[in-house]
């Protein structure tokens, strides 16, 4: 198992920080990273909050809110990465452009090129701020589940997210509970969102040139793993992962290595999730129902606000806001203005 891990590309919004960077104050941090990443022409940098093999994640927030650049939320997540090394990046941003549409994925605001105090060019994505944090951070606080009521609720959030991307033609990759962020809504409440596309590929897109699979190997399906296919009904399988651990509290493979999926769900889950969870987690691809099938699941029926939950009603006037164009039209203006059924294997 050791060596196919070391095969396999990961990739983590929260990733571990280094040890002396621990020691630094949180206003240590927030100057040092002002000054290598720069503030943007709208926005100022604020603290860390995520850190990854791509680069790091920053909480922005507007300069001024009355100014044109209200049409921004007055909080952000900016991703960031130095210009050379932020191919990721950009890629994700081509991704996010192209799926867009959907209230259940993390919206992107625009792009940025910002410089730093040494001349440091930073590429910078703009994205929707998760105020509520991600899954993985509230299945671990809370310890031993999450209430069924939540957990279907979440779940149907992803299946919309994942059915509009799958629409568009695109394979998420790493789905996992650290890629789907929690946003407020309207009402107060949190609406589970899909986010992190960095690794996404379009259906039937060969594997990379490096040979590897792509994701978290605790959420890789079996025909991933074996065969190398990697295509929609791998994230399928991947969110059934994700349900299995909102309801119990663990991962799917945690001590029940040795157990087949129909033992494991029948210790863990109640019948209507196992029947659910048993759509998501077939060992043959055609028998694992897609994202539009298991939406009509008697486990999502019955949820309140179900009209609500539209995959496809965004407003798209800032959907996809590019602050380069905007700056080289009005620079001028800007000068005095200061996101089977079996086991596994």
């Amino acid at each position: 198992m050791k060596s196919k891990e070391s095969k396999t590309r990961k990739r983590s919004l929260f990733g571990g920080e280094d040890v002396n960077e621990g020691k630094r104050s949180k206003q240590e941090d927030l100057k040092l990273a002002q000054k290598m990443y720069g503030d943007g022409v709208s926005w100022f940098r604020g603290a860390m909050i995520g850190k990854g093999s791509f680069g790091r994640v920053f909480v922005a927030n507007l300069k001024n809110l009355k100014s044109r650049y209200s049409l921004y939320p007055p909080i952000m997540a900016v991703k960031s990465a130095d210009v050379s090394a932020s191919g990721s990046i950009q890629k994700e941003k081509e991704v996010m452009d192209n799926i867009c549409g959907c209230g259940n994925i993390i919206k992107c605001f625009g792009e940025e090129v910002t410089t730093g105090e040494s001349g440091q060019m930073v590429y910078n994505l703009l994205l929707e701020y998760g105020s509520g944090g991600n899954l993985a951070d509230l299945i671990k606080n809370n310890g031993k589940g999450l209430p069924e009521l939540d957990v279907r609720r979440y779940a149907r959030s992803i299946l919309h997210g994942l059915s509009h991307i799958h629409k568009r033609g695109y394979v998420h990759c790493d789905l996992k509970p650290q890629n789907v962020m929690l946003v407020t809504n309207y009402e107060g409440d949190f609406v589970a969102k899909i986010g992190d596309f960095g690794l996404a590929k379009r259906v039937k897109q060969m594997r990379d040139s490096y040979g590897c699979w792509r994701g978290t190997p605790m959420y890789l399906s079996p025909e991933v793993v074996i065969d190398g296919v990697q295509e929609q009904p791998a994230d399928i399988w991947a969110f059934g992962c994700i349900v299995f651990e909102m309801l119990t509290g663990k991962p799917l493979w945690f001590l029940n290595q040795d157990l087949g999926i129909d033992e494991i769900l029948s210790r863990s889950v109640d019948e209507e999730g196992r029947s659910f969870l048993k759509k998501c987690l077939c060992r043959k691809v055609m028998c694992r129902l897609s994202a539009n099938m298991l939406l009509k699941h008697s486990f999502l029926q019955g949820l309140p606000d179900d009209d609500d939950d539209d995959i496809d009603e965004v407003d798209d006037s800032h959907e996809v806001f590019d602050i380069n164009t905007i700056t080289s039209s009005s620079s001028s203006s800007l000068s005095h203005d200061e996101d089977d059924d079996n086991g596994l294997w």
